[in-house]
């Protein structure tokens, strides 16, 4: 890593510091309300469920086999 010589050279570098630190800060606080605001409309709520649905579809249950073959359903 280079030295720093010069005032100019740790004027700019100071300025990126005081620049970075408040935007890193800012964003934090942007994930910090984006979560917050999915605690409150209940996203995490029903985690099993949303596993469900990606698997079947309107309503469609597991399908069983219960060695009828006249209930087997074939697959979409």
């Amino acid at each position: 890593m280079a030295r720093l010589s010069g005032r100019a050279t740790r004027a700019g570098v100071m300025i990126n510091f005081l620049f970075l630190v408040p935007l890193a800060v800012a964003m934090g606080l942007v994930a910090l309300a984006a979560f917050l605001w999915t605690l409150r409309s209940e996203q995490y709520d029903d985690l099993e469920g949303a596993a469900q649905r990606i698997l079947f579809q309107h309503g469609d249950g597991p399908i069983r086999d219960d060695g009828d073959p006249a209930r087997r359903r074939s697959p979409p």
